[in-house]
């Protein structure tokens, strides 16, 4: 069966079992007052907390331990240390279905250059063992604040849910890993097993105040590439003694952008970027090695395979045509940091969406065209195999104003992973809340007999 069958098979049972259309719940006119004040209260205080004290993928100590004593003060059984740092927090009400919300947690190895008062200063080692710098430059902090309000304001409206609801705080999504090692870990043996998985992203592409999703391809797969070209070290003055790893690395660059632009249909999505070429260490010196990093982005499993199979060959067979024995072919090594492309599930992104118009107006959506190929680890909790539906949205993080400055000329707004990242945290943080809170409430709303 195809992914996009599973993924249809998925939605039709999901309609039928736990998304067929019942009477929501009253709409709640004071949650909104009730987030803006929780905001007021700590919530701003917790998110400047996470923004000046980030830590990178795998080494979230300290910021799973913060989320946790929230949660358990909301009222939630918490387990941590699931999946190395990652933290499950349960809530049972009762009857019904389960539902679960996650957020990312790590930052990102950058100085932070956002002129912010409250930008961060921090340096950690990493797991490699080399100290590096730490930024929250993609947003995680907004996620992990706002699922913290979310505990909060469903802890505080069991009256009006039914069901079960599991939190995840996951580390090491920058490293594509922390889903799967949770995943690994029993997330869905050891704790109940969700109906439907939802998950938001703050974006800097989106203004403050809108909301983006739609069904099908959320985000791309993601797949991280080594390759590795032996050569023959000699002067720079002989080149004929030896067999230059540079000149084949510059073979292989060129030679994989044919996979591309010549072996995939032009209607399918896929890149292949080179990030990293490192070779030699003096002008008159030839190499003996060559190192080449790669991600590798598609939005369909056929083309994910015929990519990694055409870098594969494009490697091995410049190596043969510069002569290379058997024993000397370049390395294609494909790293575990990998991840499937992200589906929103068709049934569950009709209701949420329904959610989302009827409390914010019909003018919340913002829903531009992807201009990339970003990946998320998300995609292991609703993967075809799992049998769980999700939807994932984005929150606009960066307001109006400032993309109307950068069109008349002024700063640009910046990208995430960028060291001048920045959003409107009291935006994101209490609009996401609010729009993840209806969601959960209209999902596992009591059924009227």
């Amino acid at each position: 069966m195809t992914l996009f069958a599973k993924t249809a098979a998925i939605g039709a049972a999901l309609s039928l079992q736990c998304l067929a259309i019942q009477p929501a719940a009253a709409q709640d006119t004071d949650l909104g007052k009730a987030i803006s004040a929780d905001y007021d209260a700590s919530l701003g205080e917790i998110f400047l907390d996470f923004h000046k004290n980030p830590e990178l993928s795998y080494k979230e100590t300290r910021t799973a331990g913060i989320i946790a004593k929230e949660w358990r003060d909301a009222g939630w059984k918490v387990t941590e240390k699931v999946g190395g740092t990652g933290v499950v927090a349960v809530m049972k009400n009762g009857d019904g279905p389960t539902l679960m919300l996650r957020a990312d947690m790590d930052g990102l190895p950058l100085v932070e250059d956002s002129g912010l008062a409250y930008k961060s200063t921090a340096t950690q080692v990493s797991i490699d063992g080399q100290e590096k710098p730490v930024m929250h430059a993609c947003g995680h902090d907004v996620h992990i604040t706002s699922l913290i309000g979310t505990a909060r304001q469903l802890s505080a409206r069991k009256d009006k849910w039914q069901g079960t609801i599991v939190l995840i705080a996951q580390p090491a999504e920058e490293r594509i890993g922390g889903a799967k090692m949770m995943m690994d870990d029993g997330l869905y043996t050891r704790f109940p097993k969700p109906d439907l998985a939802m998950a938001f992203h703050v974006s800097a592409d989106t203004p403050t105040g809108k909301l983006a999703l739609g069904e099908g391809i959320s985000y791309s797969s993601v797949d991280t590439v080594d390759i590795i070209v032996h050569g023959v070290g000699a002067h720079g003055a002989s080149p004929h003694r030896g067999k230059d790893p540079i000149l084949m690395g510059s073979q292989i660059v060129m030679g994989l952008q044919t996979i591309v632009s010549r072996q995939v249909a032009p209607l399918k999505p896929a890149v292949i970027t080179v990030g990293s070429f490192h070779a030699g260490l003096k002008h008159n010196i030839i190499s003996d090695k060559a190192v080449l990093q790669l991600t590798v982005r598609s939005d369909e499993e056929e083309t994910r395979k015929k990519l990694l199979e055409g870098i594969k060959r494009v490697a091995t067979n410049v190596g043969r045509m510069n002569g290379l024995p058997d024993d000397k072919l370049p390395e294609v090594k494909v790293s575990h940091e990998n991840t499937p492309a992200v589906y929103n599930d068709a049934a569950a992104t009709k209701r949420v969406v329904a959610v989302f118009e009827k409390r914010f107006g019909k003018d919340i959506l913002d829903n531009k065209p992807r201009e990339g190929m970003g990946g998320e680890d998300f995609a292991y909790f609703v993967a075809p195999n799992t049998d769980v539906p999700g939807v994932y949205f984005a929150v606009g993080g960066t307001p109006q104003a400032d993309f109307d400055a950068e069109k008349a000329g002024g700063k640009p707004v910046p990208s995430h992973h960028s060291p001048f990242f920045k959003v409107a945290p009291r935006e994101s943080i209490t609009l996401g809340t609010e729009a993840m809170t209806a969601a959960a409430l209209d999902f596992l709303a009591p059924k009227v007999n």
